[in-house]
């Protein structure tokens, strides 16, 4: 195959002599432009020879090849000019470019061309912002090289002519493609070059000096090696999917790492984040500084603290070695200004601001939570105190958070950007605590202990005993975060995998927060803490069951009994009216589908099968059944292909009621042609498990089952469940990314609960052999 030849560019690349694993991603760029140039060239020459003309034709790199930092699967992006009049240009130049564009397109690489008039392509770069940037790095490679060199000056005049046009425009296109892209540093799968952060923010800056946009040296400096880093991963990310692309893909993170020299998928997204957010800080920054302010905006904040040109600075009188809490009333300023901490401030409290290895300053805890209190806001200033080394300096224990990756199927953020975001949310749901300090200051701290060995909880526990005492908290405060750090996940877990209208699960969740104090905290952290983790882990049914778990533990905690609380979410009050007429009744509503029928051994299993039938995965489910014989399951579903045939899905439901469809065939055809979904999480989870939760509930046995998702696991689960003689009397399914959550409240045929050793044992036998 002709595609053998690109190929073979690829592999003397890789082996150039100048390409070290280290340095991946520029030194093979630099070598696969060098290679491509003499077979560009060669084809050139071939092309002249066999169309001769007398005009002055020139052939020119551009773009990521004119560069010289070509990835491996980018476009091949040329540029052929000449001198040649209108009439002329069918007979003598386009049969050149043929024989020159042919061959490269045979050979399998990705071509971006052009063929124009000297003066049709300088009237283009004075109206198209893409010419014009293309001509900034434009290389020469073949032809007339007074033709190439005339074309690349009047381009340079031009760009030079239209400076402030090309600024405006350069600086408004970033803005676009930042609104629209999520960052480098914190997305579970970066987007390499247009990501905010990523090597297109670079190179804009790169062309943007070109009008005059001025950038210090030592950010030039840095902005260069961030660049590499970011290079690197994306030629290690050609290499390893053998395709062009910009997003670094989950399942691909761990091949791209050994591609790329690191030493695992953590270190190789630790160091792109670190280069992230290294990139659109400096950037941001450096785009900043360029806008115009009205003088009439300065005016004085707090002592020692000024609004100056549209930033926070400290006076020169402020002396933060003496009051090392200005750094912090600088922050708390930008954030109420909506504005940034100017870098000469920055610089100072860099050069000038001490570790805070003990007890905290007088007044340093305040400050801190007002600026927590901004909310979003206050993010982009944590980010700049962070940038400059300032938040390990009054907190050590930040440091091993700092661009952490959490690679998996929930989380989008990196932990320090989690705890970010989270303290922002919480800053909205202030009204619903009396304690809003607490509350901030515990979603800052819940995941604290992500950045250490062992559990994260117990961890974050036992550094906040000592983090709270510095920061100046009584021993009840410090008390009361450490439960938000303990049970950070308590209600979310609980309301997702119980049965939260038994009132064993109440009666639990009250032992465990003790006050109400305690409670509403913890309710406005599982908001805050699920919307900063990612669009999948909060929704209306979460809140839902949240607030009811939420209302039924305040009433106990305020000296009531759960059994005084009438309240269940499934059945509602039409599906008992459904249930009561003893017949069959299939409904759906969104995403929800009911199914009411007269309770029989099997039934949840046979609508499982054919929900999976369908190719529809399961969200959640419940299942209940009455002492009258009616049974009733409610399953929430999505479609992969946002598509369902209800129609069908209904009239195989009332068949699959009246046992007559093979689920067990159906689901083993559909196992063949079934595609695997894309990983979403790092780590693959580990084999399956089987609990007894003691006290889960105080009229049935609960027992938990955790799996890796397969095709028809649900149908097996609930057969094995009914093959050991067990009705499932409540039942909740969850889904996190490829891992199953089932819990199932089941009884005996006789109506007892499993308290047998021996039955445990077997029932345990059956899932787990269900769940491989």
């Amino acid at each position: 195959m002709k595609s053998a030849v690109r190929a073979a560019h690829l592999e003397q690349a890789a082996d150039a002599p100048a390409t070290s694993v280290d340095r991946i991603g520029r030194d093979f760029g630099v070598a696969l432009a060098s290679i491509t140039d003499s077979w560009v060239i060669e084809l050139f020459e071939a092309a002249v020879a066999a169309n001769p003309t007398k005009h002055r034709v020139a052939l020119l790199a551009v773009g990521g090849y004119g560069r010289g930092e070509l990835a491996p699967h980018s476009d091949l992006d040329l540029l052929l000019v000449h001198n040649a009049r209108p009439r002329k240009v069918a007979a003598e130049i386009e049969p050149i470019a043929s024989a020159l564009w042919y061959p490269i397109w045979d050979s399998g690489a990705k071509l971006g061309h052009a063929v124009r008039r000297v003066d049709e392509q300088l009237d283009l770069v004075d109206g198209d912002l893409d010419s014009a940037t293309a001509l900034l790095t434009a290389r020469f490679l073949v032809g007339d090289e007074e033709t190439a060199a005339e074309v690349t000056r009047r381009g340079r005049h031009s760009w030079e002519s239209h400076r402030s046009t090309y600024l405006t425009a350069l600086r408004a296109r970033m803005t676009d493609r930042q609104a629209e892209s999520a960052d480098v540093a914190y997305h579970l799968e970066p987007d390499l070059k247009n990501g905010h952060g990523g090597l297109r923010d670079v190179q804009t800056v790169w062309w943007a000096m070109a009008s005059g946009l001025d950038v210090i040296d030592q950010d030039l400096d840095d902005l260069d090696a961030c660049y590499d880093t970011l290079l690197r991963a994306r030629v290690a990310t050609h290499l390893t999917t053998g395709r062009a692309g910009e997003v670094m893909r989950l399942e691909d993170q761990d091949a791209i790492a050994a591609r790329g020299g690191w030493s695992d998928a953590d270190a190789l997204m630790a160091d792109v984040a670190a280069a992230g957010r290294t990139v659109s800080w400096l950037c941001d920054e450096t785009w900043n500084r360029a806008i115009d302010r009205d003088p009439q905006d300065d005016r004085a904040i707090a002592p020692g603290v000024v609004l100056h040109n549209g930033e926070i600075e400290l006076t020169e009188s402020a002396d933060p070695r003496r009051d090392p809490t200005l750094a912090l009333q600088a922050a708390v300023a930008a954030a109420r200004n909506d504005c940034r901490i100017g870098r000469a401030t920055l610089d100072r409290l860099h050069d000038e601001v001490e570790p805070w290895p003990g007890d905290w300053p007088v007044g340093a805890r305040t400050e801190l939570v007002a600026l927590l209190l901004e909310g979003h806001r206050a993010i982009r200033v944590l980010e700049s105190l962070d940038q400059r080394e300032l938040l390990s300096r009054f907190l050590p224990e930040w440091e091993p958070v700092r661009s952490k990756p959490q690679r998996n199927a929930y989380h989008r953020f990196t932990v320090d950007r989690h705890l970010w975001e989270a303290a922002a949310n919480a800053a909205q749901l202030v009204d619903r605590v009396g304690r809003p300090d607490l509350l901030v200051l515990g979603a800052l701290f819940h995941d604290i202990g992500k950045g250490y060995p062992g559990d994260h909880t117990e961890v974050g526990m036992e550094m906040f005993r000592s983090i709270g005492p510095r920061l100046g908290l009584d021993p009840h405060d410090v008390g009361v975060i450490i439960t938000m750090i303990e049970h950070h996940l308590l209600l979310s877990d609980v309301a997702m995998r119980r049965d939260i209208s038994d009132e064993a699960t109440i009666d639990l969740v009250a032992g465990l927060v003790g006050t109400v104090e305690k409670l509403e905290l913890l309710d406005a952290l599982t908001e805050a803490d699920s919307k900063a983790t990612g669009p999948s882990a909060w929704g209306s049914w979460k809140e839902q069951l949240v607030d009811e778990l939420t209302s039924r533990t305040k009433h106990v905690l305020g000296g009531g009994q759960a059994s005084e609380v009438k309240w269940r979410l499934f059945p509602d009050a039409d599906t008992l009216a459904a249930m009561a007429t003893g017949e069959v009744d299939i409904s759906r509503n969104g995403d929800l589908i009911t199914i009411v029928s007269p309770d029989a051994a099997g039934t949840f299993s046979q609508v499982a099968g054919v929900v999976t039938m369908h190719g529809l995965d399961v969200v959640t489910s419940r299942a209940y059944s009455d002492e009258q014989g009616m049974a009733a399951s409610q399953f929430r579903v999505s479609s992969p292909t946002g598509e369902m045939n209800w129609r069908k899905v209904k009239s195989d439901l009332r068949k699959a009621l009246r046992f007559e469809l093979a689920i067990e065939a159906r689901l083993a055809e559909r196992a063949k042609t079934y595609r695997r979904r894309r990983k979403l999480q790092a780590d693959t989870p580990g084999p399956p498990k089987v609990k007894f939760i003691e006290g889960g509930s105080s009229n049935a046995t609960v027992i938990e089952i955790r799996a890796v998702s397969k095709i028809g696991i649900l149908h097996r689960i609930t057969q094995a469940l009914d093959d050991m003689g067990l009705d499932i009397r409540h039942a909740t399914v969850h889904t996190i990314g490829i891992e199953v959550v089932d819990t199932f409240y089941v009884r005996t045929r006789a109506g007892d609960l499993v308290n047998s050793t021996a039955h445990r044992k077997e029932i345990q036998k059956a899932l787990l052999h269900a769940a491989r």
